[in-house]
């Protein structure tokens, strides 16, 4: 559950997950109508007849520490327990979104994943996750001798670090608007119109009204310099955050980068500024240099993440 999309799927048996439908949550008044709505379409509804459906999970953009839980990017809130006995499920799990999608991480295939830049990742290291889409997501995956321990983390609200003085200029600007800045403000599909603004004006030209696919599109069609050159930014600042948490969770297992921006930008991130920000840690350069980075290329690797999640609770149930 992010905050545009919300993506249900069936698993009908262990790891068989399939019927994947994405609703939007702007046409829905709560997440139990819209999970209610994902159960009535004919081919779930098929799929579940006779044995019903018995257990659920849900990964959400969001907190969750409790009971109650209040969408950050958008309207829905919700009782755990009230949803649970409203679907009728024995069980409900409901996870922070990046804590399943950390979880995932270990289950990735290499066809999967796209490595980014050098390094080795270490077995039986932590690793890291970072995924900018409505939000900036962040979270990591710590091994112990009874298996993996996924952090639930709100990583991507630390207070944002310019690097050089156009990043400066950036933060100025956006300071005008925000008494915090956060990384999120900035590494999210609003940052990128946010860090468009203010380039605009550093250079001295009008802005005009461009939502975030389109100032993507223009920079990889090549439409549009200004458009690059705010794309380039995202990615170097994405470095920025993204080192930081190498060093913090001492991931040598690698850092990796899923939500909805960065994998739809191809090339241009591979050929940006990511990488070498990154590794810009003056004297830990070498020690980063050593950690690989991921673009996370499957298409709904979440789902794996809180399948295996839902299976633990129920073992422990």
């Amino acid at each position: 559950m992010g905050g545009t999309n919300a993506r249900f799927a069936l698993e009908t048996a262990p790891g068989n997950i399939g019927l994947v439908h994405v609703l939007a949550c702007a046409a829905y008044p709560t997440l139990a109508a819209a999970l209610q709505a994902y159960l009535a379409l004919p081919d779930v509804a098929a799929a579940a007849a006779g044995q019903g459906i018995r257990h659920g999970a849900i990964a959400i953009a969001n907190p969750v520490t409790g009971d109650l839980v209040r969408m950050t990017n958008h309207h829905w809130e919700f009782s755990i327990e009230a949803l649970r006995r409203e679907c009728g499920f024995a069980l409900l799990a409901v996870v922070n979104d990046f804590t399943a999608l950390a979880r995932s991480l270990p289950l990735l295939s290499d066809a999967q994943k796209l490595q980014v830049g050098g390094g080795t990742a270490l077995a039986g290291a932590p690793l890291g996750l970072i995924g900018a889409g409505t939000g900036l997501g962040v979270s990591g995956l710590i091994p112990s001798a009874a298996g993996w321990t996924a952090l639930l983390s709100e990583g991507g609200h630390v207070s944002f670090p310019p690097m050089d003085e156009t990043e400066i200029a950036i933060l100025r600007f956006a300071w005008r608007e925000f008494e915090h800045v956060s990384a999120e403000r900035l590494l999210s599909g609003v940052g990128i119109e946010l860090i468009y603004r203010a380039l605009a004006e550093q250079r001295g030209v009008a802005a005009e009204p461009l939502p975030a696919p389109e100032i993507a599109r223009r920079a990889l069609a090549g439409e549009c310099a200004l458009c690059d050159a705010v794309i380039e930014a995202f990615c170097t600042m994405l470095g920025t955050i993204a080192g930081n948490l190498g060093v913090t969770l001492g991931a040598q297992g690698g850092i990796y980068i899923g939500g909805g921006i960065v994998p739809r930008l191809g090339e241009r991130f591979a050929r940006s500024g990511f990488r070498a920000r990154f590794e810009a840690k003056g004297r830990f350069r070498n020690y980063l240099a050593a950690v690989p980075t991921f673009i996370i290329t499957a298409e709904y690797p979440a789902f794996l993440g809180v399948s295996a999640i839902l299976a633990e609770r129920l073992a422990a149930a």
